[in-house]
C-alpha cells in the first residue's frame, strides 16, 4: 500500500498545468508565406522604399559576387555566400533603427554592410586579420557569429538588459536553418519568451545545413510554428519577397519595442551558391533544383515588380548596376593591398584589463619578436 492509498491521505487535486497559459491560435504562423510581390497588395508600397530596397539588393549581389571572387583569388580564407538571400539580408538591415542592434551569423556580411559597416571591415574575420574587425559598440552591430546559434542567447541578453535600463532597444537576431537544431537557438528562445525581451529571432530558411537537407533536421509543418512551442508568434514569410520582409520584421520590431515581446520570423528563401568555397554542392542537390529557385530570383523579383508600376527604367537598371560595379572595383582595389599587421594585436580588445597570464603570454611574444629582429639585422 502507497502512503497515497492509505485511509485518510492526503490527495492533491490534479495541477492545472495541462491547461493551456496562452490561447496558440494567435501564435501560429499562416498556411502560406507571406507575400507581397505580385499581389494587389504591392500597388501601395511606398515607391521610395522600393527604390532603396532594390539598390541595396544590387549592391548586395555585387558585393557576393565580388567576395566570392577575392576568395579564389587568395585574398579571403573563406566566403559563406548569401546569394539568393539578398531579401531577407537587407530587409533585416533597413528594419532596424540606428538605436538597435544587430546580431549576424557568419553568412549575414550583407546585412552588416547594408546597415552600414564598411564592406572590408566586414570581410576582416573571413579574411583572418583580426577577430572581428569592426568595434561592435560603435556599430551596434555584433560580431559576426562562426560558431551556430551561440549569438542569439547574447542577443536576448543585451535586449533584456536595455529594457531593464529603460533604453527601447530592439535586437534582431539572425540564425540559419542549422542553427535552429543548437541548444542555444532552444535557450535564446526560451528566455526571450519568458523575459518577453525585445528581441527578434530571424530564421532563414535556405534549404540546407551545409549539406543535410531540411527533411534532416525537423519533423515540424514549418520553422515559424517551433515558436509557439516557446510562446511567442511565429511569422513565415517569402524570404526572396524583399517588401514583404521588410514589413513583417518592422512589425515584429514595432511588437519588440513597445512591450509585446520576441517573434520568430522564418523567412523561406534558398542558397543558390555552395555553403561556402570548400563546398561541392553538386554532391547534395540537382542543378534543376537550383534552376528552379533562380526563377525566384529575389533581385529579378522587385525589379519587375518596380518596372510594372514604372519607378525603374533601363536606364536606372544601368544606372544602379555602375553604382554597383564601383562599389565592388574599391573593394577589389582595398582587398588587393596586403594588410599591415601587428602580432601583437593578439592581446588587444581581449579582455579590458589583461590578466596574468595574457601579460606573461604578451612578454614571451615581444622578447620572440624582439629576437627575430635583431637576428634579421
Amino acid at each position: 500500500m502507497t502512503v497515497l492509498e492509505q485511509p485518510g491521505s492526503y490527495r492533491p487535486s490534479s495541477p492545472p498545468a495541462w491547461q493551456p497559459r496562452t490561447d496558440p491560435a494567435p501564435l501560429l504562423p499562416d498556411a502560406e508565406p507571406y507575400r507581397l510581390l505580385g499581389t494587389e497588395a504591392a500597388d501601395a508600397l511606398d515607391p521610395e522604399l522600393l527604390r532603396r530596397l532594390h539598390r541595396e539588393l544590387v549592391r548586395g549581389r555585387r558585393y557576393n559576387t565580388q567576395a566570392t571572387a577575392l576568395t579564389r583569388q587568395g585574398r579571403l580564407a573563406v566566403y559563406p555566400s548569401s546569394t539568393g538571400q539578398e531579401a531577407s539580408q537587407v530587409a533585416a538591415a533597413l528594419a532596424l533603427e540606428e538605436r538597435d542592434w544587430l546580431f549576424p551569423s557568419y553568412r549575414d556580411t550583407l546585412a552588416a554592410v547594408a546597415r552600414g559597416l564598411d564592406p572590408v571591415q566586414a570581410l576582416t574575420l573571413l579574411r583572418g586579420d583580426w577577430h572581428t574587425g569592426y568595434d561592435p559598440r560603435e556599430h551596434r552591430i555584433a560580431p559576426l557569429c562562426t560558431p551556430l546559434a551561440t549569438q542569439l542567447p547574447h542577443a536576448v541578453g543585451l535586449a533584456h538588459a536595455a529594457r531593464l535600463k529603460g533604453d527601447e532597444v530592439v535586437a534582431l537576431a539572425m540564425v540559419g536553418d542549422g542553427g535552429s537544431s543548437e541548444g542555444d537557438f532552444h535557450e535564446a528562445l526560451n528566455f526571450a519568451a519568458v523575459w518577453r525581451a525585445p528581441v527578434v529571432f530571424l530564421l532563414q530558411n535556405n534549404g540546407f545545413a551545409i549539406s543535410v537537407p531540411l527533411s534532416k533536421q525537423t519533423a515540424a509543418p514549418t520553422f515559424a510554428h517551433k515558436a509557439v512551442g516557446y510562446g511567442m508568434p511565429g511569422r513565415l514569410v517569402d524570404g526572396n519577397d524583399a517588401p514583404a520582409v521588410h514589413r513583417v520584421l518592422t512589425e515584429a520590431v514595432h511588437r519588440a519595442r513597445t512591450g509585446g515581446g520576441p517573434t520568430l520570423v522564418e523567412a523561406v528563401t534558398y542558397r543558390l551558391e555552395a555553403h561556402t568555397n570548400a563546398d561541392d554542392d553538386k554532391r547534395y542537390r540537382s542543378d534543376a533544383e537550383v534552376a528552379a529557385w533562380r526563377a525566384h530570383d529575389p533581385v529579378d523579383l522587385l525589379e519587375r515588380e518596380l518596372v510594372r508600376r514604372g519607378l525603374l527604367d533601363e536606364d536606372g537598371i544601368a544606372a544602379e548596376r555602375a553604382s554597383a560595379e564601383e562599389m565592388a572595383a574599391a573593394l577589389r582595389e582595398r582587398m588587393n593591398q596586403d594588410p599591415v599587421l601587428d602580432p601583437m594585436d593578439l592581446f588587444t580588445h581581449v579582455y579590458a584589463e589583461q590578466t596574468s597570464q595574457l601579460r606573461e603570454q604578451a612578454a614571451q611574444l615581444r622578447a620572440e619578436l624582439a629576437a627575430a629582429e635583431e637576428a634579421a639585422r
